[in-house]
């Protein structure tokens, strides 16, 4: 089999040799053939596709990791994750879109139509909680699961509100940047210990959040609303955001609401 240079494969490949050197590092695309006494990396002609894939996605601002994930799935599995994740780039293009009139209106003196703001008290209640330092595209990995598990049956949660679990986020995260996810259970206090959960008491005390639908919810004005409500109310929050899922996004219509987003009001 004849192999290419990774000079000559980069330019068959539109990439740069140093590109080729990271994916390589990164598993995604190894080369052919590492000379063991050089280190001097040679390519197949077989590889091109695959190369041109990596490229391609990454004209789309796909992370490394994810296309690595994505270019080893069937085809079909492969076309519904394309899929998904150019829904998920619209979305956060149409949040930009609305932080950018929000900026504007503000820096003119106009007004923003806010989310509505509501306050209710929760009780004090025991939590089973685990977390984790995650980036954005982690989160669900992460939560999914765990959601899951103590939806049903398992473990005896807290009726109504308070029962609900919910995610508690640390500090600001995005796909590049890591943060403290919390996930948390209420439980009534009779419950069982969990293996690998920590076991912790919250007083009680009030909340204030907003609701977001399926059609809000890559929305950047979350946050703005719960962050103006406090200061028109004077009110203080830890703000640790608290995220509650009500419904499957995947399952519902783009008016119905999807999760709560709240703070703890000190």
């Amino acid at each position: 089999m004849d192999l290419l240079t990774i000079g000559a494969f980069a330019r068959l490949a539109r990439l740069s040799p140093k590109a080729l050197r990271l994916y390589d590092e990164l598993n995604l695309l190894p080369p052919a053939r590492v000379d063991p006494d050089t280190g001097y990396r040679w390519y197949s002609e077989d590889q091109l596709d695959r190369a041109r894939q990596v490229a391609q996605l990454r004209q789309l601002d796909m992370p490394l990791a994810r296309i690595r994930t994505v270019l080893d799935l069937p085809a079909e599995a492969l076309a519904s994750e394309l899929g998904a994740y150019w829904e998920e780039q619209e979305r956060g293009w149409r949040a930009r879109r609305e932080l950018v009139d929000f900026l504007v209106n503000h820096l003119t003196g106009k007004e923003t139509p806010m989310f509505d703001v509501s306050v209710r008290d929760i009780p004090a209640r025991a939590l089973l909680t685990t977390s984790e330092h995650l980036t954005a595209d982690q989160i669900s990995a992460f939560a999914a699961p765990l959601f899951a598990l103590f939806a049903g049956p398992t473990v005896a949660r807290p009726e109504g509100v308070a029962g609900r679990p919910f995610l508690r986020y640390h500090g600001e995260i995005s796909n590049d940047t890591d943060g403290l996810v919390e996930f948390c259970c209420p439980v009534t206090r009779d419950q069982v210990d969990v293996p690998d959960m920590t076991r912790r008491t919250e007083d009680a005390g009030r909340e204030a959040y907003i609701c977001v639908s399926k059609a809000d919810m890559a929305t950047a004005l979350g946050f703005e609303s719960l962050y103006r409500w406090l200061e028109a109310h004077k009110e203080q929050s830890d703000w640790r955001p608290r995220q509650t899922f009500l419904a499957d996004p995947a399952t519902v219509d783009a008016e119905d609401v999807v999760y709560e987003l709240a703070v703890r009001l000190l």
